[in-house]
């Protein structure tokens, strides 16, 4: 199983691309600015999309996707959004209204579109792609109705993506008893802007460093969604909170093997 690490920024800036990753070659988890590193072959491949939540860093990717590959696909099923309903109403209402973007969910015909969504629930089992992975829904605690996602390997080990979250107990209930590899977290501010983390639900040092204590050792922990010019003060703030936890950074063009 591989996930190709595309975007893993908490915004944009020279080298750094906003949230999405690419499993194996098949179904993209969440589609900020990385999805537009991919050629325009593999964009063509992805059948499936998952999104963590409906902010713009995390589906602007879509609509232009979709522009991008239907004519390419003509004649092949829908590309299918999977999503919260509450993200689902957002892409609706927001996106897809033919006014900020044309509707992609009714071209380049209602009978044969190019994107079909489709609702998904926290605690659902996905099987998703050409490999049918099984993919876990997980619960998040963020600004807006939001989810994380456990895909599971064939030794039965697990990757597993937070999606945008503060402090998140029901996270670490979901995963009890779960053999997690790779654990990737999201930790968006440094601590000097501890309340900026805290009321817009995202993690910062302290509040990441408490979390992390549910964590087993031998988890892989990898951090996505810092802030562009801020990966050095976090890391180091990091070190001095966790001595001896080893905490590595995700990287856009990076690519993680889990078998």
């Amino acid at each position: 199983m591989n996930i190709r690490i595309l975007g893993c920024s908490g915004s944009i800036a020279q080298g750094c691309r906003t949230t999405s990753f690419l499993l194996d070659d098949d179904v993209l988890i969440d589609a900020g600015t990385g999805v537009g590193d991919l050629t325009l072959d593999e964009l063509a491949r992805i059948d499936h999309i998952l999104l963590s939540h409906s902010h713009l860093d995390h589906v602007l990717g879509v609509p232009l996707l979709a522009d991008s590959v239907m004519r390419r696909r003509h004649g092949r099923a829908p590309i299918q959004v999977h999503a919260l309903p509450e993200t689902l109403q957002v892409l609706r209402q927001h996106l897809f209204n033919d006014r900020l973007w044309p509707d992609f969910t009714r071209l380049p015909s209602a009978s044969q579109p190019v994107l079909q969504l489709q609702p998904l629930a926290v605690g659902q089992t996905l099987r998703l792609g050409a490999a049918q992975r099984p993919i876990d829904v997980l619960p998040a605690a963020h600004a807006v109705p939001a989810c994380g996602f456990a895909v599971t390997a064939p030794s039965g080990r697990s990757w597993v993506y937070t999606g945008d979250t503060g402090p998140n107990p029901a996270l670490w209930a979901s995963l009890a008893g779960r053999p997690v590899a790779q654990l990737v977290i999201e930790v968006a501010f440094a601590e000097s802007e501890r309340a900026i983390a805290a009321d817009s639900r995202h993690h910062c040092p302290s509040s990441l460093a408490d979390e992390l204590r549910h964590v087993p050792t031998g988890t892989d922990v990898l951090l996505t969604h810092i802030k562009p010019g801020e990966l050095d003060t976090i890391r180091a703030d990091l070190a001095r909170r966790l001595p001896g936890r080893r905490v590595q950074a995700l990287a856009a063009g990076q690519t993680l093997h889990l078998d």
